[in-house]
């Protein structure tokens, strides 16, 4: 008999996709021996589905992430191949980046990060099992809560690799089957090994599962497409970087171009002629799929009223001729996609290269995560990413940092890293996730930030900087530029509101000729930005004083300025929220010792376990007044506490 084969590391993390790498990447930086495990190494950061990183409030992720420590940011600036800043016709707030990747170099080059960072290791081989054990903690006085503590995991090979931390990130391989009409392939996405034995061992543990799913469009031929019926969509003149640390000038380069064309009546009537042939609606679908990303049967379904919906062509990448069909994901049989496509213009004599699927697959509830992406009922478990019921690239590597970086804050004895609502759009996607019922894939809004004009992409690293510093991710180069960076701005910011200019005749023909109104008395430069038609740059006229500063830092005295009153204003709402998040709740707090609270809330906060007064607020069926109740008695136990003390120290 063979003796098995042991391993000894500090960090397990189970999926190589855009979670994975960030969680593996964060755990070995910070100087813990980390093995990533995989299906495939050929899908290391695979991009299934669309082929772009960023867009609106995904923007907003990446940036953030940069600025914390992360890999995505550098990666796609490396490998876009159109880059776009959108909704420049609103305000700031909603302001996103957004960039084509080559999809095989994004792959090969964060495939190329990975290799060589130090202290990790990439294991091809399918986790079947997870190893853990029994401890039990004092929860009161009289009685002993039982939790689990992970130990390591085991291979479907039979290796053991024991650890002290686990991160599930196994994206949407666990037990996944795709579909295409009445045709099922029990495989990951791209026809990739799923892995079929993880689900029963999470089980095994208490983990309660769920079935999602989600779906992606065909991919075409592009010499069988016409692109002169469509109209062509342009990268941005002058490009912005996603990453605070590539140079700008290193990345202005060629572009090329993507399409936009729509579907039809005649597109529809073949997809509602086709309906009971599309398992979505012929029932064999069990997963809930995404609200905001619809499939072309759904948007067909739910929209009748719309006579077109947006198609976008966008290439795949610069070494090959396939071409993502954006707008059009379907799980319709093969015959009906192909005469459903080709009644889009442009797309009359489309050859397809890949189908359109729906996938399923295996994910949690996530609201059995602490907010540092820990299970709550097992020690050293991390998860982040679609299994967490999420959708997005850009999601599943926020969340697989900060699950990395748990990770590695739990075996270093130090205090977990978290974010709430006020500070970061990772921090609302997170606090969503655990906090609420998620009944289908979620999908970061800009509208789900309350704080929106605070968070926005453009001050990300002002804001994250810091802490990505302090966890260890952010170099002392890198921290001491963004505190030059902010000491520029706010010295810019006082010059401005100090320096007058006068009701003189070079000012008033300066004010004629920008389409503004004469001044009447003497004003302040940072007045005048204020005002709609004038902006910094113009400025400059009328600013002998001037010193030369970079495009970033002028783009944060302006919004500064032109903002001002709305920022202080919503400074002022954060301040309140944040009252609410630091009344902490004890871990161990016996809700049922709580008098007057309702039997429904007792019996969400026992089910959630906030970890402050303000995230249980969130919570959907805890009410104003069960708060009040809360607060009244953890009042009442801080002061019997003290009491306490003071009779101790007497």
């Amino acid at each position: 008999m063979m003796p098995e084969i042991k391993n000894v590391v500090d960090v397990c993390v189970v999926g190589a996709g855009h979670a994975g790498c960030e969680a593996a990447l964060a755990c070995a930086r910070l100087g813990l021996e980390t093995v990533i495990f995989t299906v495939s190494i050929d899908s290391i950061a695979l991009m299934p589905c669309n082929p772009n990183v960023g867009g609106t409030s995904k923007g907003h992720l990446v940036r953030e992430l940069d600025a914390l420590g992360g890999e995505m940011g550098k990666n796609i600036d490396k490998t876009f191949i159109q880059s776009k800043m959108l909704n420049l016709s609103k305000g700031p707030a909603v302001h996103s980046l957004r960039a084509q990747a080559d999809k095989a170099d994004y792959s090969r080059e964060m495939r190329r990060v990975l290799e060589n960072q130090d202290h990790l290791t990439i294991k091809q081989a399918e986790v079947c099992e997870l190893l853990w054990e029994e401890k039990e903690i004092a929860q009161d006085s009289f009685t002993n809560h039982r939790k689990k503590k992970i130990k390591g995991l085991k291979t479907f090979t039979g290796a053991i690799y024991e650890c002290k931390a686990v991160v599930l990130c196994t994206g949407t391989y666990l037990r996944a089957r795709c579909l295409c009409g009445e045709s099922i392939t029990y495989t990951g996405p791209n026809g990739l090994q799923a892995a079929n034995h993880l689900t029963d061992s999470l089980k095994n543990m208490g983990i309660e599962m769920r079935r999602f799913k989600t779906g992606t469009p065909a991919r075409m031929d592009k010499r069988s497409i016409d692109f002169s019926k469509m109209e062509e969509q342009r990268g941005d003149e002058r490009i912005v970087p996603f990453s605070f640390s590539t140079n700008p000038e290193s990345i202005q380069k060629d572009q090329v171009s993507c399409w936009l064309t729509y579907t039809n009546e005649k597109t529809h009537e073949i997809i509602r002629a086709n309906l009971d042939r599309s398992p979505i609606y012929a029932g064999i679908i069990e997963g809930t799929g995404p609200r905001y990303c619809p499939s072309i049967e759904d948007k067909v379904v739910k929209f009748a009223d719309k006579e077109r919906h947006q198609v976008f062509i966008e290439p795949e990448g610069l070494h090959t001729n396939e071409m993502y069909v954006g707008g059009m994901s379907s799980s319709l049989p093969e015959d009906v996609q192909a005469a459903m496509y080709r009644t889009v213009p442009g797309l009359e004599h489309c050859k397809i290269v890949r189908n359109a699927y729906a996938i399923e697959y295996d994910c949690i509830d996530a609201r059995q995560l602490k907010l540092s992406l820990e299970f709550r009922e097992i020690e050293g478990l991390f998860s982040g990413g679609q299994f967490n019921g999420s959708s997005g690239y850009e999601e599943a590597a926020g969340q697989g940092f900060v699950a990395g970086v748990n990770a590695a804050m739990y075996i270093q004895g130090r205090e977990p890293f978290i974010m709430d609502r006020s500070e970061s759009y990772i921090g609302v996607l997170i606090d969503d996730l655990v906090t609420k019922e998620n009944r289908e894939p979620y999908r970061m809004m800009t509208s789900r930030a309350e704080y929106r004009l605070l968070l926005r992409q453009d001050n990300a690293d002002l804001r994250l900087r810091k802490k990505g510093y302090e966890i260890g991710l952010v170099t002392e180069e890198q921290y001491r530029a963004t505190l030059l960076k902010e000491e520029q701005i706010q010295g810019e910011i006082l010059r401005l509101k100090n320096t007058k200019v006068g009701a003189n005749k070079e000012i008033q023909e300066f004010m004629e000729k920008n389409g503004s109104t004469f001044l009447k008395t003497a004003a302040s430069l940072a007045e005048l930005i204020c005002r709609p038609e004038l902006n910094y740059e113009l400025l400059k006229e009328i600013d002998p004083d001037r010193k030369p500063l970079s495009a970033d830092v002028i783009e944060q005295v302006e919004i500064e300025i032109k903002y001002e009153g709305y920022i202080v204003r919503q400074q002022r709402q954060v301040d309140q929220y944040r009252k609410m998040e630091k009344k902490k709740i004890p871990e161990d707090l016996n809700y049922d010792d709580v008098p007057s609270l309702r039997i429904e809330a007792r019996q969400k906060l026992k089910m959630y376990r906030p970890a402050s007064v303000g995230q249980a607020s969130r919570i959907s069926g805890v009410s104003p007044a069960d708060i009040s109740v809360l607060l009244i008695y953890l009042e009442h136990e801080r002061r019997n506490r003290e009491r306490g003390g003071m009779i101790v120290g007497k």
